[in-house]
């Protein structure tokens, strides 16, 4: 029997969701170009691997001397792009994917509420929940309120008054209230008070692992949830590399893409390592993180190619999977980006620089790294 065709159906009289389902069902589109393919998994491997790692390499290894503007446009352009993924790389197609005008979405219970945004915002709403426990918990066992340990970053002293990481953005500036607080050199003077120029180097940031109690407090308070955005930002990642193994004529197109797309990503990771301080007996644990993200793409992509002739991305099943994982990836993301990223940064920060030249190239940054995700989501 010949299949049916879509101008044979009564429109007037079909079930909307039948045909919603139809279009998007399609077929496996895998379309050779084998080595093409691998290639992509080598070159997403080194691209994404490289720009995690430097962010940390910056803070980390002293003799690089890298300056400090280019450290500063790598944390807050990966800040930006955390989260434009958020928004249009994993929301917006979490709606294509299970919401109200999809296959899924018009199907059984799912058809009974908007679930990518509810899903996002119980995701957002959980790591909250799981944020302030392990800040409370913190509190309680050092009997301390909020921690500042980015003295000891930029002098190798002790701070206070905030548990937030911020090692390349304060310039001493005296918290408001705290008239007796230890004030921190301004990054951008030298030791005799004059004004450097900008080829300041992240070396003078000083070595931020240590064994202290105040480097101990601030690493138990962040590690938690950057563990969890890198869970979501990985998930992402294995949908990103399976779709690019097994799609069809837009590989051509996906390919350069999802290259810029990860490396960026990659440097959302690598700008929120940074700033977290490791006690020693964990200093292989960024590097071993940077790593996890850098071989999650290539991976998958490599499954993708084991299931190239089978796996079709448009099925009823792929799609729940794939648009509950990215909504929840998106709530996720977007807390981290809002709340870890720009909140302690810009809003909460008693350090924050005032150095207006500064301030402005961090927001530009930002803003420059939202823009430029949010314009690859027109691809990819």
């Amino acid at each position: 029997m010949a299949p049916t065709k879509v101008t044979s159906v009564d429109l007037d009289t079909a079930d909307p969701r039948d045909i919603i389902c139809y279009l998007n069902a399609g077929e496996n589109e895998y379309n050779g170009h084998l080595g093409v393919r691998i290639s992509a998994l080598f070159v997403v491997l080194v691209t994404s691997t490289l720009t995690t790692f430097f962010p940390v390499l910056a803070t980390r290894v002293r003799r690089l001397r890298i300056p400090l503007y280019v450290y500063l446009f790598a944390r807050y352009f990966g800040a930006g792009v955390i989260i434009a993924t958020a928004f249009i790389h994993l929301l917006e197609p979490a709606y294509e994917e299970i919401g109200p005008n999809s296959c899924v979405g018009m199907t059984g219970g799912w058809a009974e509420y908007t679930w990518p945004p509810a899903i996002a915002m119980a995701s957002a709403m959980i790591i909250f929940l799981l944020d302030f426990l392990a800040e409370y918990y913190v509190d309680k066992k050092y009997r301390m309120a909020h921690v500042q340990v980015e003295g000891a970053i930029t002098t190798g002293g002790h701070g206070h008054d905030h548990h937030g990481l911020h090692s390349a953005d304060q310039d001493g500036a005296i918290p408001p209230n705290r008239k007796t607080a230890e004030r921190v050199p301004d990054a951008a003077t030298s030791d005799k008070g004059t004004p450097s120029n900008d080829t300041f180097d992240v070396e003078e940031l000083k070595n931020i692992e240590g064994d202290n109690q105040q480097a101990a407090i601030g690493f138990q308070s962040q590690i938690a949830a950057f563990l969890i955005l890198e869970f979501g930002v990985l998930f992402h990642s294995v949908i990103i590399g399976l779709n690019l193994g097994v799609v069809g004529d837009e590989f051509k197109t996906l390919y350069p893409v999802i290259v810029f797309h990860q490396a960026f990503e990659g440097l959302g990771i690598g700008a929120r390592l940074s700033v977290i301080p490791f006690p020693k007996h964990l200093r292989w644990m960024p590097w071993a993180l940077c790593l996890a993200y850098g071989l999650t793409t290539p991976l998958a992509i490599a499954i993708g190619l084991g299931v190239r002739t089978t796996y079709n991305s448009g099925s009823f099943t792929a799609n729940v999977v794939s648009g509950v994982l990215d909504a929840t990836s998106a709530g996720i993301l977007l807390y981290t980006g809002f709340v870890e990223m720009l909140a302690r940064d810009f809003l909460f920060n008693p350090y924050r620089t005032q150095d207006k030249k500064r301030l402005t190239f961090m927001l530009i940054s930002l803003y420059l790294g939202c823009a430029i995700m949010a314009l690859l989501g027109k691809w990819a």
